[in-house]
């Protein structure tokens, strides 16, 4: 451990880096509570989406970081801010008549259209659970409505009474003047109507704990601040929960850097050090746009897993965080082969470069070995060339390109060609365009598989992929580049695909040179 510790002290993997930030931060004396809290937040509007599994998968890479080098233990708490209003009725739901007679109540308190918890709040609650608990991560879950209602944040929640001017301070300047009029950080939950209140407050009494104010309808209330009675404005909530906690590290979305320097300000007024940051960029959906909750837009946590392992959608999210990604079905064939590709080159490597490795932060510094014997890209153009229904047809190939291979022996490789095919009918059938070739191409292509009818080379991908190389330059393609272009539009349908050398040798030498054949012939073009 003490090598690898002093390895982990000068990797350039951004979770070291983060976490040399926290071992900073207590490079004096411990924390008094014991233990460094890490901290991520959810918000149930809406079902949740690949971005918040990308928060916690992040934050536990840093967290994990962390215990290699220090010997502080260590907690990660996900917070579902679970007591906000429903603003609105999310795109995605089932029976939206029902949930708009809810808005601005609770979450927690909206019933669960799709009727099967206690409320919507509590849905969506058990269904980010669900997942997390599936990948294994290690996890304490907080609901704000209980924290609230139990008396957990009261003492926070008094101070924020008393340093209410303040707090204010902090959050108005940050304000347009027609809401600095109205704007409290305080929220009432109407007694009778349960619904959350954006109102002005008359006074707050800080001696009291109480704040007074008038409902809509014109009455006047006065309310304690504990207790679940009242809750907090998001921003402040953000800063309050901080300090409440004693949260030591959050990551969080670009969209909430600007409020940064609001949310360290309040916890500072409340007596307590903000925790360490890290801001990520935003997912994008297929259209370039930010993916939401509630749009339901780009992909969900399910329909990644109906094409791909979760330890690929990990090594997706481990890559470059700062950087703005497409978060589109395109994107799962390349993370799955990189994700491989990693866990092959991990034993070959040293200790500094297993570190640098996203597969020593995906597994937690045991990766398993990889039995992806054959490219998930190059299954994919398998099932698209055999139009596979089942991953057994898949099996019959690859059982003669590695007649060692078996479900049991490689189940890496037997997921992927399920996966594979699914993938295929789903996205890959329906896109399948093919196209003629033109003199020259042709000429090319009846040139390989004359070649082919005369190998004796038997299944060497790399000496297929030099036969390739060859034809491509005798016929004068230049750039290169575009005689295996040819070969994937006019063979396989699609703009892109494999290493050619290996495809032949997985899909077999004859009946590559029966698929040229058949596409010189232009059989294929007629087909859908």
């Amino acid at each position: 451990m003490t090598d690898l510790r002093a390895f982990a002290e000068t990797s350039r993997a951004w979770p070291f880096e983060e976490a040399r930030r926290l071992v900073k931060r207590y490079e004096k004396a411990p924390p008094e509570k014991g233990h460094v809290l890490f901290e991520t937040g959810y918000g149930p509007s809406g079902l949740p989406h690949i971005g918040t599994f990308g928060e916690v998968a992040r934050t536990t890479m840093i967290r994990r970081a962390f215990e290699l080098l220090s010997d502080i233990p260590t907690r990660l708490l996900c917070f579902s801010d679970d007591m906000d209003g429903m603003r609105k009725v999310p795109d995605n739901v089932p029976n939206p008549e029902m949930l708009r007679e809810h808005l601005q109540r609770p979450l927690t308190s909206v019933p669960d259209p799709f009727g099967e918890f206690e409320s919507f709040g509590h849905h969506n609650n058990a269904m980010l659970r669900r997942f997390l608990d599936t990948f294994g991560f290690d996890y304490e879950f907080a609901s704000a409505t209980e924290y609230y209602k139990s008396g957990k944040l009261d003492e926070i929640l008094l101070r924020c009474a008393e340093r209410y001017d303040a707090i204010m301070a902090i959050m108005l300047p940050s304000l347009g003047e027609e809401r600095r009029q109205t704007y409290s950080c305080f929220l009432p939950i109407h007694p009778e109507t349960g619904r959350v209140l954006y109102v002005p407050l008359k006074h707050v009494d800080a001696k009291e704990g109480t704040i007074t104010f008038d409902d809509e309808g014109g009455r006047e209330w006065t309310l304690p601040v504990t207790g679940g009675q009242v809750k907090l404005q998001w921003k402040p909530d953000f800063g309050a929960r901080w300090a409440a906690l004693g949260v030591d590290f959050e990551m969080y979305g670009k969209d909430h850097q600007s409020n940064t320097p609001i949310y360290d300000g309040i916890c500072r007024a409340l007596g307590v050090r903000p925790p360490e940051h890290y801001v990520y960029e935003l997912f994008l959906d297929g259209e370039g746009q930010k993916i939401s909750k509630s749009k339901g837009n780009g992909i969900s946590i399910d329909e990644w897993l109906l094409y791909a392992p979760t330890e690929s959608l990990a090594y997706f999210m481990f890559q470059k965080p700062r950087t703005a990604k497409r978060l589109h079905f395109d994107v799962i064939p390349r993370a799955v082969d990189e994700y491989h590709q990693q866990l092959a080159a991990y034993p070959k490597q040293d200790e500094a470069q297993r570190l640098a490795n996203p597969v020593w932060h995906i597994h937690e510094g045991n990766p398993p070995a990889s039995t992806l014997i054959v490219p998930f890209s190059m299954l994919l153009n398998l099932a698209s060339v055999a139009s596979a229904e089942k991953k057994e047809t898949l099996w019959g190939f690859i059982r003669r390109y590695a007649p060692g291979a078996s479900p049991e022996t490689h189940p890496a490789l037997d997921e992927a060609a399920g996966h594979a095919v699914r993938y295929y009918q789903d996205f890959v059938k329906p896109a399948k365009t093919y196209r003629a070739a033109d003199a020259k191409e042709a000429a090319a292509l009846a040139d390989l598989a004359a070649r082919l009818d005369a190998w004796e080379g038997g299944a060497d991908a790399e000496a297929l992929q030099t036969l390739c190389y060859d034809i491509g330059k005798a016929h004068e393609f230049d750039p290169l580049r575009d005689w295996f272009r040819a070969l994937y539009e006019v063979l396989l349908g699609a703009s892109e695909g494999p290493r050619f050398g290996g495809f032949i040798a997985l899909y077999g030498v004859a009946e590559t040179t029966a698929l040229i054949r058949e596409a010189l012939s232009g059989a294929f073009l007629t087909k859908p």
